[in-house]
């Protein structure tokens, strides 16, 4: 299976860092243009963003998007490993067998003339910057099309929602005192923790929806103190939001600045993703993936956020769309290794029925 080979190579890149990233992107384009796939490479920052189109230069165009980039893992996570039908390896699931597959579909699909196909490489989805997200860029340079599918993990369903994101980085403060006196000060740090509760308890932490139980709240960093014996007067937290479609991050911020003592000092913000579940390119996805099984019963809402919303924002309906596995960001992170056959398998049959689609049109008019 070459999904699973390119999978274990994309794995071996320590793609946390810049200099893995380019590494791993030099091997994607070659791989590619080994097989007569034209792939353009736009320098981002110190990483590069890698496209390649196939197909026809018109007609119906889906965009097939991908990120390199992993969060930090332990050296022995970027040395892949099998265990049955799990390939272990930091990426794996988030998202490096997706982009295998994707890699693999592209070149499949790169012959026929029916469907215009853009495949999209990035490198800075998992960053915290969103003022710099080269898919952004990629939008704004004119890589659209009537459907995007980005290859997050959903373990072959269809994410046709995901969270938003309102990360902020706080300052809590407090007042200094010898240690060997703390009833004197107010500990900055135990204040920060007691402001992270109060946000857990705020009443838009207790909403749910159709496919989401709660929002997720997660205290990411925390660094206060500058002497053991010393009564810290400054704490600064990330906490990391994840809230519903439907919900306004600027209450919940605003909520948040009210808190005595707190200073927002900057936030990282995406907005939720929504796609109709009566999508026309939804229901071919989900024919070509669950054999005609209906839209409801395959979709999913995601907790984690994608630069999918990149592609709704700019009025293209997009999707999150990948392999099984587990434990993604997580110390045991996999990807079912016979999912990935049948998800490179799904992204060349959907291209197909969309292909039969549009000659029955054709034939029709």
């Amino acid at each position: 299976m070459q999904q699973r080979a390119l999978t274990e190579r994309l794995i071996s890149y320590d793609t946390s860092t810049p200099e893995g990233i380019r590494s791993a992107a030099g091997f994607v384009k070659g791989w590619l243009e080994a097989r007569d796939v034209e792939v353009n490479e736009l320098p981002h920052g110190d990483a590069p963003v890698l496209t390649a189109t196939v197909g026809p230069a018109e007609g119906t165009t889906v965009v097939l998007h991908g990120h390199l980039d992993v969060v930090p893992g332990f050296a022995e996570q970027f040395e892949p490993r099998v265990d049955g039908d799990r390939l272990y390896g930091r990426g794996a699931y988030d998202m490096k067998g997706g982009l295998a597959a994707m890699m693999c579909a592209t070149r499949d699909l790169a012959d026929q003339s029916a469907v215009r196909l853009h495949f999209l490489c990035v490198p800075d989805e998992e960053g915290e910057d969103d003022s710099t997200k080269s898919t952004d860029r990629l939008v704004a340079e004119g890589y659209t099309g009537d459907f995007a599918i980005t290859g997050e993990p959903t373990d072959l369903r269809i994410g046709v929602q995901a969270k938003g994101v309102l990360a902020m980085n706080l300052e809590v403060c407090g007042t200094a005192a010898h240690g060997a006196r703390p009833w004197l000060g107010d500990n900055a740090v135990l204040k920060a923790i007691d402001v992270f509760r109060r946000i857990e308890s705020m009443p838009f932490a207790r909403e749910s929806s159709e496919l989401f139980d709660r929002p997720s709240i997660n205290l990411g960093r925390i660094n206060g103190g500058d002497a053991v014996n010393k009564v810290p007067d400054s704490c600064v937290i990330d906490v990391d939001v994840r809230y519903l479609p439907g919900q306004d991050p600027e209450e919940i911020l605003a909520a948040v600045e009210e808190l005595p003592d707190v200073t927002v000092r900057k936030t990282f913000r995406r907005g939720p993703a929504v796609v109709d579940r009566s999508n026309p390119f939804v229901g071919t996805l989900a024919a070509a993936v669950a054999d005609g099984m209906p839209t409801e019963r395959i979709s999913v809402g995601r907790d984690g956020a994608s630069d999918a919303i990149s592609f709704l924002d700019a009025g293209v309906p997009a999707v999150e769309f990948g392999p099984a596995g587990g434990g993604h960001h997580g110390p045991e992170e996999w990807v079912s290794i016979s999912s990935l056959a049948r998800y490179h398998g799904a992204l060349v049959e959907f291209v197909n029925l969309l292909a039969k689609q549009q000659d029955q049109h054709l034939r029709i008019a």
